[in-house]
């Protein structure tokens, strides 16, 4: 009897003990933090944490919001955190970052209107051109999801502030995006998710560029994703091209690949030189907002339109 009260004791003090550890990290205060700032910076919601933040902190909390220069502050950990709802998965180990990072201070949640939807964002720059160009209109785009109350998954790794694919045979990288991207959504089933595979070749980031949106022609969802991020393109007259036309089908061995084994719908978006384009494909000057903006508001309005009409 004994033992069974002392193991019973060992079990509650351990799931204490670890309960207290994961529910804060410490964040040294830089000059002109203030609580809210600190927290934003944090990827937080100031305004949702802030009573929380004070709990946590109240033997250094003085005069009102004031924090001291190179004190250390308990900042809680919370699932609707940037650092959490925007995720970069480097596949090959399955190692998970944020996706931001000194850009967490200028985000703010602008509405919860896709609070249940996942995304899976999967980028290929095969040209080293300028990979910039490639890198900023993904992240908008992914900051944009977040904002909106999105969970963002972007595959590829992280060196020296860039993110890039990661490297291995064709066959292997295609391996990895199904089996980190299977893993998570089962872990998210019920929700309603999608991917998104950018592929981008020899964008200058000055010259036009050619955009073509793609389906796999046996899911009528990843069609119906790739439809409404087409539309988008239309309904603000941004080329000449029949836009009609240029909603295409898997074709290439990779995307057909991806397309059976992942189990969320996926769509492919390919961005070339217009010198290299077809009738087919959507023509665009470089605008990173703006493109950015376009392909952000096709794929909310899937996840929108589909919630109007259940």
């Amino acid at each position: 009897m004994r033992l069974k009260l002392s193991l019973l004791f060992w079990a509650w003090a351990c799931t204490f003990i670890f309960g207290q550890e994961t529910t804060f990290y410490n964040v040294v205060a830089e000059q002109g933090d203030g609580i809210f700032s600190l927290l934003r910076k944090q990827g937080l919601d100031p305004a949702k944490h802030y009573g929380t933040f004070l709990e946590l902190n109240s033997d250094k909390i003085t005069e009102g919001t004031s924090l001291k220069l190179g004190e250390e502050y308990k900042i809680p950990y919370a699932d609707d955190s940037f650092k959490k709802t925007g995720v970069l998965v480097e596949t090959v180990k399955d190692a998970e970052a944020p996706i931001f990072d000194k850009e967490l201070g200028q985000m703010s949640l602008k509405s919860d209107k896709l609070k249940d939807a996942v995304y899976y964002l999967i980028v290929e720059n095969s040209s080293e051109t300028d990979e910039n160009f490639v890198k900023d209109v993904v992240q908008r785009i992914a900051g944009e999801l977040m904002v909106n109350g999105a969970q963002v998954y972007m595959m590829g790794k992280k060196t020296s502030s860039i993110f890039e694919t990661d490297k291995g045979s064709t066959k292997d990288i295609r391996g990895d995006y199904v089996q980190v991207i299977n893993k998570r959504y089962i872990q998210n089933a019920g929700k309603y998710q999608r991917v998104l595979f950018i592929r981008a070749g020899e964008v200058s980031g000055t010259d036009n560029m050619g955009v073509a949106v793609y389906h796999y022609n046996k899911s009528a969802q990843g069609q119906r994703f790739a439809d409404n991020i087409q539309n988008v393109f239309k309904e603000h007259n941004v080329s000449s091209t029949n836009i009609d036309e240029a909603s295409l089908i898997f074709e290439d061995e990779n995307s057909l690949y991806l397309a059976r084994n992942i189990l969320p719908a996926i769509s492919l978006l390919t961005i070339e030189k217009t010198a290299n384009t077809t009738k087919s494909k959507i023509s665009l000057k470089p605008d990173k907002k703006e493109f950015a903006d376009l392909i952000s508001n096709g794929i909310i309005n899937d996840y929108v339109d589909l919630e109007f009409e259940n």
